[in-house]
């Protein structure tokens, strides 16, 4: 749980006051287990496959030259990603940061011997603690703060004998060392109206990775206490001895999803998904039973512990270790006053990082001086007291590079950096370099790429803050990898942001780096999040002239959309490949016509009665489209030949074509006295480009109406079409019936077999062929 104190104030060992804004105190269990790397990566994936864009969200448009993009303006799967795995790292020895600082020991006021559990509470911590049988949970110093709090139930308690017991426990513990958490247990009367909302719902939903075992059949409770920025997960190595782990169940606030416990076991059994879990976490309200009054009393216990008990602790624990180590180095004055001569003067210098050898296994007793001035900083970079911070990871830094010790100059470095920049006002510029050097020996020397990894995901934070995209996107780029596809497609969608973030945006990188990061999430199996990366990147490449790019990005984008069941989307991606002059080679293009009609075939087996598909395939030329009425010409049998002056075979002859037309109408009006009927139209046998099509032509019953299409076939790969025939629609009207307009009524459909169809069982068009 994780619980926030606005400001705060302490002194630091120049006693000078030092004020703390937005203290965050992360409680957690004592009894953990240390993440397993698989859970982990199930976690990190199922955290980024939930996070999606927002349906209706406003996407960010950005203008660059001739571009007009619609980008989304936030990645919140990558923030939720770079949360999750903040808080899934494990405890390390070379650092301190997430280590616990204090250990609440709670019992019930309903015990009947509570002062007797407290002691035995505590001797459980001290075994925990400096037992060589366990490793985890990892501490902070030897001298761990230990708070004592007596919880009574004021719906079911004696009151009185709770203050009794108090009183005991001042005697015992003094009165900055523990404290009296009066609560309601018991649902009160008031209506549905009256409803307080969930107490813990901001915290619980950030506290995915920590396991929230707790006891629950004993009538106390172990909690330690760690102060940190972030909630990091720690837990025991192996089993939990002394039967401790018999007292241990599932804690009332912990989340009903799979990461509640990273125990590679209990996480494969889990079947419920992170979003359903959200979903049934959210409607499950926790603390219902406090009252306004409870609310308060815990945000005063907490206020409590920080003010008299935490903060003085680390306080105190500040200036011994400030003492130790001036006596211990023979230091002549504090760390904290320390002159410009130490960290500027006499500079020595460093070894590349290519000269130093591999001593990344060295260990430091607990007790080395090395350690103590780390531990020092890491306190002070806790209550954000970033210049002292600096100053101890500065000193740190130069041991650790002096003794070789590559994993913990790496730590000091990096924080080294984050101090600095962090540091109010800004009195030194942010030491990118340091950042870069530890990056480089966490991955090459260490071999610990999630160390790398997190100095990457600070740096770039801060160089982005800083507005300098190129180096952001350079760090971010530098490492991506073939270990881990998921971290390589967020960290080159993150690269591409900064390129069209830039002051003079990079349109080209942007689009190429998101084509990339859409590669990479579709290895990784996030199939939403690649089709997006490739439809954000196509709105540079469409319309370039760029068609081999194009081709591959619609090529993707249909088979994304297929794998999504985006059925219509997919239809459209593959058309477009088909549609433009392909610069593919023939078995290429064979196999886009091969992905297209399957697709096709997939959506008219889902809606066979749908609208038929505008096959961009075989093109048509409509304008030498011919339409002819009449029998072809037959030949001559005898003496006998069929009077026609048409047919398919002739060109068509302009000179020729009006002497029938005037033939026609010298006929017409001969018949007519030398008048020529108003509604006279001249018989016209073919229709084609050239003749007047602007009135409905006249068909024989029983004879037959030949329709030519000229077919193209722009693919280097034949087209075998087989089953062709016309479709037609027959409108009749009453030519006797008229409406008040004038217009004639037309009847309903007619039955299909009022005109026959011929169908042409195969016809083959060759590659780049043109044949009617």
């Amino acid at each position: 749980i994780c619980l926030v104190c606005f400001v705060v104030h302490m002194r630091d060992p120049n006693n000078q006051l030092h004020i703390i804004k937005n203290l965050k105190i992360a409680v957690n269990n004592i009894i953990t287990h240390p993440p397993q790397p698989g859970a982990i990566r199930k976690l990190l994936n199922d955290v980024v496959s939930v996070s999606q864009p927002a349906e209706g969200l406003v996407a960010n448009v950005i203008t660059a030259g001739d571009y007009d993009l619609n980008i989304s303006a936030t990645t919140p799967w990558f923030e939720s990603y770079r949360e999750c795995f903040l808080q899934s790292m494990p405890a390390s020895d070379h650092e301190f940061l997430n280590h616990y600082v204090a250990c609440m020991l709670v019992v019930s006021s309903s015990e009947p011997e509570p002062v007797e559990q407290f002691l035995k509470l505590s001797q459980e911590q001290h075994q925990i603690q400096h037992s060589s049988e366990y490793l985890y949970p990892k501490w902070f110093i030897p001298n761990t703060l230990k708070y004592y709090v007596l919880l009574h139930d004021v719906s079911a308690g004696e009151e009185q004998r709770a203050d009794s017991i108090y009183e005991e426990m001042k005697q015992r513990y003094g009165t900055q060392g523990c404290y009296l958490l009066k609560i309601n247990s018991r649902m009160s009367n008031r209506g549905t109206d009256e409803q307080i909302p969930d107490p813990w719902s901001q915290y619980l939903q950030k506290n995915t990775i920590q396991n929230q075992d707790c006891y629950e059949d004993c009538p106390y409770t172990v909690i330690s206490n760690k102060n940190t920025d972030h909630l990091i997960s720690d837990g025991l190595d192996g089993e939990i001895k002394d039967g401790l782990s018999n007292n241990f169940k599932t804690h009332p606030l912990q989340l009903d999803h799979p990461s509640g416990s990273l125990d590679s076991t209990d996480y494969t059994k889990a079947t419920a998904s992170l979003q359903d879990s959200k979903k049934s976490n959210s409607g499950t309200p926790h603390g219902a039973c406090l009252t306004l009054t409870d609310h308060d009393r815990i945000r005063q216990f907490i206020q409590e512990f920080t003010f008299r008990g935490l903060l003085p602790h680390i306080e105190k624990t500040i200036r011994q270790l400030n003492d130790q180590l001036i006596s211990r180095k023979g230091l002549s004055r504090s760390l904290f006053s320390a002159t410009k001569k130490w960290f500027s003067g006499s500079k020595v210098p460093e070894k590349s990082i290519n000269e130093l050898k591999n001593t990344s296994g060295l260990l430091y007793p607990p007790e080395a001086p090395e350690l103590q001035i780390r531990k020092m900083a890491d306190l002070c970079f806790l209550v954000q007291h970033y210049e002292l911070a600096y100053s101890c990871y500065h000193t740190a830094k130069k041991d650790f590079l002096n003794d070789q010790a590559m994993l913990y100059a790496a730590g000091a470095l990096e924080m080294a950096a984050v101090s600095a920049f962090l540091q109010p006002g800004a009195p030194r510029p942010y030491p990118a370099h340091y950042m870069e050097t530890a990056i480089q020996t966490y991955r090459d020397i260490c071999k610990n790429m999630i160390l790398a990894e997190r100095c990457v995901l600070l740096s770039a934070e801060i160089l982005k803050s800083q507005s300098k995209y190129s180096e952001a996107a350079a760090l971010l780029i530098r490492l991506t990898s073939e270990d881990s596809d998921l971290r390589s497609a967020l960290l080159l969608e993150q690269a591409a942001h900064c390129f069209i973030n830039m002051k003079s945006p990079m349109v080209r990188k942007f689009a190429f780096h998101m084509i990339l990061a859409g590669h990479r999430f579709s290895k990784a199996g996030q199939k939403k999040h690649a089709l997006r990366c490739y439809c954000q990147a196509m709105q540079v490449y469409k319309g370039k002239g760029w068609s081999l790019a194009e081709d591959h990005i619609n090529f993707t984008i249909g088979r994304q959309s297929f794998t999504l069941r985006q059925l219509d989307n997919a239809v459209s991606a593959f058309r477009h490949i088909l549609i433009n002059d392909s610069k593919q080679p023939p078995a290429q293009q064979g196999a886009f016509l091969r992905e297209y009609l399957y697709v096709y075939k997939n959506v008219t087996q889902l809606s066979p009665d749908g609208p038929l598909p505008q096959l961009p395939l075989p093109y048509i030329n409509s304008s030498a489209t011919r339409v002819f009425f009449g029998h072809d010409r037959r030949p001559a049998e005898g003496e006998k030949q069929a009077a026609t002056h048409v047919s398919l075979d002739q060109e068509y002859d302009s000179e020729s074509s009006q002497q029938w037309k005037e033939l026609e109408e010298q006929v017409v009006s001969v018949i007519n006295k030398g008048i020529i009927p108003s509604n006279f139209q001249p018989t016209q046998f073919c229709l084609n480009r050239y003749s007047d099509n602007s009135r409905f032509p006249l068909a024989v019953i029983e004879e037959p109406i030949t329709v030519e299409v000229s077919f193209r076939n722009p693919l280097k790969v034949p087209l075998l079409l087989t089953d062709l025939s016309l479709l037609w629609k027959f409108q009749p009207k009453d030519f006797n019936a008229k409406h008040d307009g004038g217009e004639t009524k037309e009847l309903g459909m007619c039955d299909d077999g009022m005109i026959g169809t011929e169908a042409i069982a195969e016809f083959l068009i060759n590659s780049e062929e043109t044949k009617v």
